[in-house]
């Protein structure tokens, strides 16, 4: 299954239970969408998993998995990222909706249209989204996070590619250590 023809929708994150049943973090807006989509697949596309969802753990669904009928089988699936293909979901139709995958590859520039770099990945590390960037003629190992906000990402132009950035000024300074200027 190509890369760019599916979607990323959930990782199987732990195990509830001895019965075989998962904990799933999803990237569906309600996490107990994740069963909408049919049938799911890992990341070679070679294995299929049909989940039930059976309840929430600490905002997690928790899910049964077609074939996991105990805790070791439960266990060995843990990690496993779930993706449906992009032919499976359905068609974005209002102008202020996306998927996050369509954001990478966009163009990140500021209000005033000057390029700042190109969109590298949307992640969730627990407190609220944020957009990787790689600057403009910078190495990828060069990225920054921008909390994905309205305040900070006001626009989004799917039509021509492109985030629109309102950052503070001081947004790039790295704060001085307070014990470093009170020993100078």
């Amino acid at each position: 299954m190509p890369q760019d023809d599916r979607l990323l929708l959930g990782v199987i994150v732990g195990v509830k239970g001895i019965k075989g049943e998962v904990r799933v973090k999803t990237f569906t807006e309600r996490p107990e969408d994740i069963v909408a989509y049919g049938a799911l697949k890992d990341v070679t596309g070679q294995k299929t998993y049909k989940l039930k969802v059976i309840g929430l753990s600490k905002g997690l669904p928790v899910v049964r998995i077609k074939g996991i009928s105990d805790r070791n089988q439960a266990e060995a699936l843990k990690g496993t990222e779930l993706y449906v293909l992009r032919s499976e979901l359905p068609d974005v139709s209002d102008e202020d909706e996306f998927y996050y995958a369509d954001l990478v590859g966009m163009q990140a520039v500021f209000k005033d249209g000057k390029s700042f770099g190109t969109i590298a990945g949307v992640h969730d590390f627990g407190a609220g989204d944020m957009l990787e960037i790689i600057p403009e003629g910078k190495a990828e190992s060069s990225s920054v996070l921008v909390p994905f906000t309205l305040e900070m990402v006001p626009e989004v132009n799917m039509a021509a590619g492109q985030v629109v950035l309102d950052l503070s000024d001081d947004f790039f300074d790295v704060p001085k250590d307070p014990q470093s200027q009170e020993q100078a």
